[in-house]
């Protein structure tokens, strides 16, 4: 069966600094029409640092949640940038670290339902620590947690950020396989 759903109209709506929303028509399989509200968003990265026992999270307040919230270090894209230096870009300013490697984790989708946001998930390791280099609109802590403990608080509900409970169970998983 053919699931593709062809756009025969997009209307853009608002286009903001960071999203443009459009109310779009499709053509669905069968030939009917539908509406679609769709977030365009440029996607992300966000980064898992490791050293070999613990991982580093941040806790940022999160304006849409009114809460700090505890996530691995992300950060945004800019037009046409490559994800892996927007990933070593947001390592340095969150953290003040600099990796000697970092490892695709794949891509994770946070709401493939009406945003096409692609947020692009790495591993770094054989990290080197200096000084954060933060936005002037950013404020946000730094924690060190062990790996296990970390997973434990995903299966928990403690850390409830999307992309970081991606990455951590993805990577936690490739360890246990390599045990």
């Amino acid at each position: 069966m053919d699931l593709f759903e062809k756009c025969i109209q997009q209307n853009t709506v608002f286009e903001g600094r960071i999203i443009t929303v459009c109310d779009d028509r499709v053509e669905l399989p069968g030939g009917r029409t539908a509406g679609r509200e769709v977030v365009h968003h440029l996607g992300g990265v966000c980064i898992l640092p490791y050293d070999g026992r613990y991982v580093y999270l941040v806790n940022q307040f999160r304006y849409p949640y009114r809460e700090v919230v505890r996530e691995l270090p992300a950060g945004k894209l800019e037009k046409g940038e490559d994800p892996l230096p927007a990933a070593r870009r947001e390592l340095r300013e969150e953290l003040g670290v600099t990796a000697g490697s970092l490892t695709d984790l794949g891509l994770f989708y946070p709401t493939p339902g009406y945003c096409d946001e692609v947020i692009h998930l790495y591993l770094a390791q054989q990290l080197q620590f200096g000084d954060q280099d933060l936005d002037p609109d950013e404020f946000l802590e730094i924690e060190q947690i062990e790996l296990d403990q970390a997973v434990q608080e995903v299966l928990d509900g403690a850390i409830p950020d999307g992309k970081t409970q991606a990455a951590l169970l993805k990577f936690y998983t490739q360890l246990q396989r390599l045990k």
